[in-house]
């Protein structure tokens, strides 16, 4: 042995002067005559990466007496992890030191941070590595990696299982060069995972040489014979019971076997693994930037500890590598990258995905999938000014000058929640409000076929049939209306005066089946129509995301014909409080009934739903502000939106 180690020595010492050599005779030691094959930096000269994290970034309801780990892209030099005590840390509330001792298991390339006492409760802390860890070569991180995670509420208690072994349990045909692995259902403490806590035994219980590793990312042992394992042979394999979780929770029996038995085939696996899918998939566009789920999907098995940062790299733009860890999914053969900030807006990012090897040792080849692939991010999210009603907030419905009208029993003027909602007009004559009562008791002309239930308070400047009012006008009431008018007017004209802008391109004058991302929309001919299809509002997972629809004349949803109605889709956070129509004539909303509405319309010259003697209901999630001519509506529910 003495000899074959001195023998080793010499050729690895006569190796690194012959490649200085031939590095020395190819363009020099400047790097502009660097050969771009002979002179690209060895695997030694880069700089090493943290992989893996336990808890993962931005993690919740983390157990209190759970250890924090932090894995990387090769082995680091302990001693670098260890002293100074600055290099790992973990800190508190307001930036307070966390107590505990660092080591650092080899097996896994892992650091472990082991706090003195169990942390708080429901508390945030941050764990931070910094530039003083380096690997055994001496290259230290580039930056500090740092990450957040919340604990929650109580210990760990729950003993760690086996969830996942390969081979399984009574596998036959196996190949006689491959690894042999157990995947746990959570992350393990890799100081307890050795190779006296993971073993394989041939016939008679004969030990197989082998060493073992543990891949943090997917968290799975590994035991990787000496030797191809004999042919057509039975052998054994067991992880021991003193293996820990992170909260030092020993290994129980599960449903999985454990020891479990697998016989051998008569030949080694060389058929290679390829990627059959890829998220985002190649060339993608308009993908969110808060995505935390880059994927390659592998056709088979794949050693774990190949599936790393040093592996799976995300760049962009350009060559500008992407700070994030890996995780792999054994059950499933899905490789996961995770940025650990948002990807930039507008920007192609490339995933690489290179080094990877099946539990046989085979090397990833490329196949029908794209490897590299690219995608592109969405583009900012366009920002719209907030829209202020002021005064005209509460109301359901305003009826301008004119009044407004109910025909049915089944409309609704409500409020989110435990809100309620309001409707207005200035007109003055009773007869300018039919077929409604509110929550004080005022009933204006309502029959058996025409009652509309407003959960707040009609205002008005005109005096009810019945109730309270009916006496006499309600000063408060009167004089709220013209304000409301007033705030509604002034919100018309800001919306009209807005700067047509969007993420979407520029609408015609049909908006049915569009999906369109936050923007100011103006009508090319001057009116919009929803007739044919749905429109969908797409927040993009932004809730103050914004929609502004320009009319110089009208708006009509619905059709074509009386027998469509068509709706509007909130998706990905949208609201309808911020979603605003300018009409600069008159609004027909469903003429058919039935169909969802939604956002505040401001009309000019009046808002109309559905026909009278239809018993669809239509519905608003909104508001009809008209500044001019009368609302009416026709068993109609609306509800205004909490602010």
């Amino acid at each position: 042995m003495k000899k074959s180690a001195s023998c080793s020595r010499f050729l690895t010492w006569f190796t690194v002067l012959l490649l200085s050599a031939l590095a020395a005779g190819c363009g020099g030691g400047g790097g502009e005559g660097r050969d771009p094959i002979l002179g690209s930096p060895s695997i030694a000269a880069t700089r090493p990466t943290v992989t893996f994290t336990a808890p993962a970034n931005l993690a919740t309801a983390v157990a209190t007496n759970s250890n924090v780990t932090a894995t990387f892209s090769r082995a680091m030099n302990p001693a670098t992890l260890v002293s100074p005590a600055t290099t790992f840390t973990l800190t508190g509330p307001g930036g307070a030191p966390v107590a505990g001792t660092v080591t650092y298991a080899a097996v896994g390339n892992t650091a472990i941070f082991n706090p003195t006492v169990d942390l708080a409760g429901n508390t945030q802390y941050i764990a931070t590595i910094t530039t003083a860890a380096a690997d055994t070569a001496g290259n230290t991180l580039a930056s500090n990696f740092a990450w957040t995670f919340v604990t929650g509420a109580a210990p760990d208690v729950v003993a760690p299982l086996i969830s996942l072994t390969a081979p399984a349990d009574t596998a036959t045909g196996v190949e006689i060069n491959r690894k042999i692995t157990a995947t746990f259902n959570e992350a393990m403490d890799p100081a307890t995972i050795s190779g006296t806590s993971f073993t394989l035994t041939g016939p008679g219980g004969a030990p197989v040489a082998g060493t073992v590793t543990y891949a943090a990312a997917g968290a799975t042992v590994t035991f990787t014979p000496a030797s191809n394992l004999a042919n057509n042979t039975t052998y054994t394999a067991t992880v021991a019971n003193t293996v820990t979780d992170l909260a030092g929770n020993a290994l129980a029996a599960g449903p999985v076997p454990n020891p479990w038995t697998f016989t051998t085939a008569a030949a080694p696996d060389t058929t290679a693994p390829r990627i059959n899918f890829t998220n985002p998939v190649n060339l993608a566009t308009n993908v969110s930037v808060v995505t935390k789920a880059i994927n390659a999907t592998f056709s088979e098995p794949m050693d774990p500890a190949t599936i790393s940062t040093a592996t799976f790299t995300l760049t962009g733009p350009g060559v500008t590598p992407v700070t994030g860890t890996v995780s792999y999914d054994p059950l499933n053969n899905v490789a996961t990258f995770a940025p650990l900030a948002d990807l930039a807006f507008s920007t192609q990012y490339t995933a690489t995905v290179t080094g990877a090897t099946d539990l046989a040792g085979n090397a990833l080849v490329s196949g029908l999938v794209p490897n590299p692939w690219t995608f592109t991010t969405a583009a900012a999210p366009v920002i719209v000014s907030p829209i202020n009603l002021r005064t005209a907030e509460p109301y359901g419905i305003f009826g301008g000058s004119a009044g407004m009208t109910n025909m049915g029993t089944l409309t609704v003027i409500d409020g989110a929640g435990a809100l309620t909602a309001d409707i207005g007009t200035t007109a003055t004559a009773t007869s300018s409000i039919t077929g409604f009562h509110d929550s004080n008791g005022d009933i204006y002309t309502e029959t058996l076929a025409n009652i509309g239930n407003v959960t707040g308070t009609i205002k008005t400047c005109a005096v009810s049939t019945t109730g309270p009012t009916s006496a006499g006008v309600n000063a408060a009431n009167c004089a709220a209306a013209p304000q409301a008018r007033l705030d509604a007017q002034t919100a018309y004209q800001v919306l009209e005066a807005m700067a047509p802008v969007g993420a979407s391109p520029a609408p015609g004058g049909n908006l049915a089946g569009l999906t369109l991302l936050p923007g100011v929309y103006k009508a090319p001919a001057g009116s919009f129509a929803i007739q044919g299809g749905d429109l969908t509002l797409d927040a993009a997972g932004d809730a103050n995301a914004t929609w502004v629809f320009q009319m110089a004349t009208s708006l009509t949803v619905g059709g074509p014909g009386a027998a469509f109605p068509q709706s509007i889709i909130l998706a990905n956070g949208a609201q309808a409080k911020n979603v605003f129509w300018q009409v600069g004539s008159a609004a027909t909303i469903n003429a058919g009934g039935g169909g969802t509405m939604v956002g505040t319309i401001i009309s000019q010259a009046g808002v109309t739903f559905s026909t009278a003697g239809n018993v669809a209901i239509v519905t608003l999630n909104g508001r009809a502000l008209s500044l001019g001519a009368s609302v009416t509506v026709v068993n109609t529910v609306i509800n205004v939106p909490a602010p």
